[in-house]
C-alpha cells in the first residue's frame, strides 16, 4: 500500500509572501468553507507571524479575526496552525515571558491547534519556553529548523538541531525553507536523518518557491519520510510564495504516494475568491516582481516572506537615492539596478554579521544594514555607517549566540562605540510586563477581553493597539489606500505614499469620505520676521482648497519644544533616512531638549524605518536651539530634525 502524504495550505503565508497585507475578516470568513470543501487539506495555516499586527494596523480586531477564521476548520476537523517567532512571539522584537505564555493560552482558546515555533538564530534556549507554553496552553508544539545555506549550516548541523529541539519538548519538526534555497538533496538528507533517529516524529516541509528549487525539495522530503508538505495555490502560488497545490499533488501522485483528491469545483471557487480580494484592495500592495520566481535569490538567500515588504521599501529608497543623484548631477538608477546592488551587498555583509539564518527578524536586519551600506556608498559614505539598534542587539548576543564570528569591521565598530557583548539568557533581558499593561488598561477603562485576549494583544503590540483603539490606524490606512487608488487611476503621477505606511489590510468597510492631504502649517517671512501660519479647514470641505485669510492665524515660529528664534548660521542635523521620528525609543528614556549640550557621536533621536529602530547620531557638537521634527512625525530623508549652535 502506498504511503500517505498530507497537505497543508499556508493561506496566511501566501499573502505575506506576496505583499504587506492579508484579507479582512469578512473575506477570510467567505473563503474558509470553500477551502474546507476542497477536501484535500489536513491542515491550514490561519494566523501567526505578522497576521495579528497587520489586523491592528489596518484598524481591525485581530482576536475577532482569528476566532471567526479558525472556526470552520475546527468544525471540519482540519487542524489549524500558526507561526510563532520564539523570543519575539508574534512581533518583531523580544517579548516578556508572561506575555508569551498568555499568547499560547489565548491562541488555543481562539481555535489554533499547532504552534510552529522558530528562532531566527536557531538557538534552542530561546525555544524552550515556546514548547513549554504551547503544551501548557493545549497546543501542539512544532519546532521549525530555519534552513539556510552556508559553510556552517550543514546537514549534520540541522539533524543535531532537531535532536536538541525534541529534547526540549518539541512534538513535531518543520523544515522551514523560508527562502527556498535549500538544495533538494540536502533537504532529503535532513529529513532522512531526523526520521532515522526519531521514526515516530511528524516532519513537515515548508518551502518557498522563490529560486525554483522547492518542487524538487518537496519530492526529496517526501521520499525521505516527510509526513506533510506545505503548499500555496493560485493566484498566489509561485514567485516569492509557495509551490502550487496542483503541481505538488500531481507530482506526489505520480511518485506513488497516496493523497486525497482535490475537489476542482471548490478549488476554482477559492481561486476566484482569492483573486477578488486582490482586486478589491490587496493588489495595491503587491509588487508584481514578487509574482515571479528569481534564481538570483539563490545568492543572497533572502526569504519570500520578507520580499513582499522589501519591494515596497525599495520604492521609497530608490526615490531617495535618485533625488540625491539628481541633486549632485549624476544619472538615476533603476529599481533593478538597486536590487542587484542589494543582493550583492547581502552576500558581502552576511558572513561579517555572523551568518544569522535569513529569517524574520534577522533577514530584515541583514537586509537593512546591506541596504544602508548600498545607499551610503552611492552617496560617498563608508560601509557600516548606519546600523540600527535591533541589529546591534543581534550582534551583541542579546538574541543568543551567532553561529559564525563577527567580521573585524563590526568588532572594531562595537569597540569604538563602547558596546558591550551579552552572554546570558536572552529572555532574562525582558522582565514580565503583564501587570504593567493590565494597570494601563484599567486606567483607560479598557476591557481585558474574552480569555484576556485584549490584554495579550495590548502587551504584544502596545503602540499598534493604541492606534487601533483610537481609530488612528484605520484613518491612516484609508488615506494610504486612497492615494494608491488615485495613483493607479493616474499612472503618470507618483503616489504620495507616507513613509512607514501601515503593514496591514483594509478596515472592515471603506465607507465615508477620504480627506485629501491639506497642509496644517506654513512658514512665512514677513518684513524679515519669521512666522508659522496654522491653517484650519471647515469640516465640510472634501476637496483641497486654498485657505481664506479668515482661516489663517500667524504666530511666531517655534518648534514644539523650542523657545529660540530662528537664526542664521545654525548647524543642522539631518534625517539619515525616511520614517517616523522619535526623541526616545522607550518610556524610561529621557529625550534631548532645547538648551541641552550634545557632542559629536551622541545619539540624539531615533527613526523607525523598515521595521526597525535606527539611532540618529550628531556629527557635530553644540547646544540644541530647535527641535524641528516632532515626536511621532513622519519625516523624509535629509529633513532638518534638530538645530544646534
Amino acid at each position: 500500500m502506498s504511503r500517505e502524504i498530507k497537505l497543508c495550505l499556508v493561506y496566511r503565508d501566501m499573502w505575506q509572501s506576496a505583499g504587506k497585507y492579508v484579507p479582512r475578516v469578512d473575506q477570510l470568513n467567505k473563503v474558509a468553507q470553500p477551502i474546507v470543501d476542497m477536501k484535500c487539506f489536513a491542515r491550514v495555516e490561519t494566523n501567526g507571524g505578522g497576521f495579528e499586527q497587520v489586523n491592528l494596523l489596518y484598524g481591525e480586531n485581530p482576536n475577532r479575526a482569528v476566532r471567526e477564521w479558525t472556526q470552520p476548520f475546527n468544525d471540519a476537523g482540519i487542524q489549524t496552525q500558526m507561526l510563532e517567532r520564539g523570543l519575539n512571539g508574534i512581533r518583531m522584537s523580544p517579548v516578556p515571558a508572561d506575555v508569551r505564555k498568555l499568547m499560547f493560552k489565548v491562541k488555543k482558546k481562539q481555535g489554533t491547534d499547532i504552534s510552529r515555533s522558530f528562532d531566527g538564530l536557531n538557538n534552542p534556549q530561546n525555544l524552550a519556553n515556546s514548547f513549554k507554553f504551547a503544551k501548557e496552553g493545549g497546543m501542539i508544539a512544532q519546532a521549525a529548523l530555519s534552513l539556510t545555506f552556508s559553510p556552517l549550516h550543514t546537514v549534520d548541523y540541522y539533524v543535531d538541531l532537531a535532536d536538541k529541539y525534541l529534547d526540549l519538548g518539541a512534538q513535531e519538526i518543520c523544515i522551514k525553507d523560508m527562502a527556498g534555497i535549500g538544495r533538494p538533496v540536502s533537504v532529503g538528507k535532513i529529513v532522512a536523518g531526523i526520521k532515522k533517529r526519531h521514526p515516530n516524529i511528524l516532519v513537515q516541509y515548508h518551502g518557498h518557491s522563490t529560486p525554483g528549487l522547492s518542487v524538487a525539495s518537496s519530492l526529496e522530503a517526501a521520499r525521505a519520510g516527510a509526513d506533510i508538505i506545505d503548499v500555496g495555490m493560485e493566484p498566489l502560488s509561485w514567485g516569492t510564495g509557495h509551490a502550487d497545490l496542483l503541481t505538488i499533488h500531481a507530482m506526489l501522485k505520480d511518485a506513488g504516494f497516496s493523497l486525497p483528491t482535490v475537489d476542482t469545483e471548490a478549488y476554482m471557487h477559492v481561486r476566484g475568491l482569492t483573486q477578488s480580494f486582490v482586486d478589491d484592495f490587496l493588489g495595491y500592495y503587491i509588487n508584481q516582481k514578487n509574482r515571479y520566481m528569481n534564481s538570483l535569490l539563490i545568492g543572497p538567500g533572502l526569504p519570500g516572506g520578507m520580499m513582499g515588504s522589501l519591494m515596497a521599501d525599495l520604492e521609497k529608497n530608490l526615490a531617495s537615492i535618485n533625488k540625491w543623484l539628481k541633486k549632485n548631477g549624476k544619472p538615476d538608477i533603476s529599481q533593478d539596478e538597486l536590487l542587484i546592488k542589494l543582493f550583492k551587498e547581502v552576500e558581502y555583509a552576511w558572513p561579517k554579521l555572523g551568518y544569522p539564518p535569513l529569517v524574520t527578524p534577522f533577514s530584515q536586519y541583514v537586509k537593512n544594514v546591506s541596504l544602508m551600506n548600498v545607499m551610503g556608498t552611492i552617496k560617498g559614505k563608508r560601509r557600516w555607517s548606519m546600523i540600527d539598534e535591533n541589529t546591534w542587539g543581534m550582534l551583541l548576543g542579546k538574541s543568543g549566540k551567532l553561529l559564525g564570528p563577527l567580521g573585524k569591521e563590526i568588532m572594531d565598530l562595537a569597540q569604538a562605540q563602547n558596546r558591550e557583548f551579552f552572554n546570558g539568557t536572552p529572555q532574562d533581558l525582558y522582565p514580565d510586563e503583564l501587570e504593567l499593561f493590565a494597570a494601563k488598561m484599567d486606567e483607560k477603562g479598557w476591557d481585558y477581553g474574552k480569555d484576556d485576549e485584549e490584554l495579550m494583544e495590548y502587551a504584544m503590540h502596545p503602540q499598534q493597539y493604541e492606534d487601533y483603539k483610537s481609530g488612528k490606524a484605520k484613518e491612516n490606512f484609508l488615506k494610504d489606500l486612497a492615494k494608491r487608488k488615485e495613483a493607479k487611476a493616474s499612472p503618470n503621477t507618483t503616489p504620495a505614499v507616507a513613509a512607514g505606511a501601515v503593514a496591514g489590510a483594509a478596515a472592515t468597510t471603506f465607507a465615508g469620505p477620504v480627506v485629501p492631504f491639506q497642509p496644517k502649517t506654513l512658514n512665512l517671512n514677513i518684513n524679515g520676521e519669521n512666522f508659522k501660519v496654522a491653517i484650519g479647514y471647515d469640516e465640510t470641505e472634501t476637496n483641497a482648497q486654498a485657505p481664506s485669510n479668515n482661516n489663517a492665524v500667524a504666530v511666531p515660529v517655534e518648534s514644539a519644544s523650542s523657545a529660540y528664534p530662528q537664526e542664521d548660521g545654525l548647524q543642522e542635523i539631518l534625517a539619515p533616512l525616511e520614517g517616523k521620528f522619535y526623541l526616545t525609543k522607550d518610556a524610561g528614556e529621557v529625550g534631548i531638549k532645547v538648551g541641552d549640550k550634545v557632542t559629536a557621536g551622541q545619539t540624539v533621536a531615533y527613526i523607525e524605518s523598515m521595521k526597525v529602530i535606527n539611532s540618529v547620531t550628531s556629527e557635530m557638537s553644540g547646544e540644541v536651539v530647535q527641535i524641528v521634527a516632532r515626536h511621532g512625525d513622519e519625516i523624509e530623508e535629509d529633513d532638518v530634525i534638530i538645530k544646534l549652535k
